[in-house]
C-alpha cells in the first residue's frame, strides 16, 4: 500500500504578517572557508577578499567577506526560520542595499527583519510584504541594511 503525505506549508502567509512585526533569525559565524568558497563560486578574487598581505594595508587589516556572501548567508538564516516555507512566491525587489560595516572571518551575523508595509496584489491569491532587513553582527553593529519586497501566497479560503 502506497501512502501519499502532503505536508502543509509551515511558512507565514501574506495575511499572517503585521506592520511592525519583527523576525529575528538564529546566528551564524562567517569563516575564512566561506570567504574562499564564495570567491571560487563567484569568480570574485578581489584582493580585499583573498590577499592577506594586501589587506594589511586596508582599514579592515584582513580579508573581508563579499557583500553578496553576507546577504546569501542571511537569506539562508531566514529560510531556516520556516517563515517562507511553502508560502513565498518571489523576491521582487531590493532597494537601498547598504554595506555599513565589513564582515570578517569570525564575525557572527543574524538577520533582523521588520514588516514595513503590506499590499494586496490585483490577484486575490497573493500580496506583497515589504521588510526593512538588517544584518547585525555579534557586537551589535549593522553590517548591511536594505528594504526588500517579497510576494507571498494568501491564506487559502476554507
Amino acid at each position: 500500500m502506497t501512502m501519499t503525505l502532503n505536508a502543509a506549508p509551515r511558512g507565514l502567509y501574506f495575511d499572517d504578517f503585521e506592520i511592525g512585526q519583527e523576525i529575528v533569525t538564529s546566528a551564524r559565524t562567517i569563516t575564512l572557508t566561506d570567504i574562499v568558497n564564495f570567491a571560487c563560486l563567484s569568480g570574485d578574487f578581489n584582493e580585499v577578499h583573498t590577499n592577506f598581505e594586501y589587506c594589511k594595508t586596508t582599514a579592515a587589516g584582513e580579508p573581508i567577506a563579499h557583500g553578496p556572501l553576507v546577504y546569501a548567508v542571511a537569506a539562508g538564516l531566514q529560510y531556516a526560520t520556516g517563515v517562507n516555507d511553502g508560502t513565498l512566491l518571489a523576491l521582487l525587489q531590493i532597494d537601498g542595499w547598504k554595506m555599513l560595516s565589513s564582515v570578517k572571518h569570525g564575525d557572527t551575523i543574524r538577520l533582523h527583519s521588520r514588516v514595513l508595509e503590506k499590499k494586496e496584489s490585483s490577484k486575490g491569491d497573493r500580496g506583497v510584504v515589504t521588510f526593512l532587513r538588517q544584518i547585525i553582527k555579534h557586537d551589535g553593529t549593522t553590517a548591511q541594511e536594505m528594504t526588500a519586497k517579497y510576494l507571498y501566497r494568501r491564506r487559502p479560503k476554507a
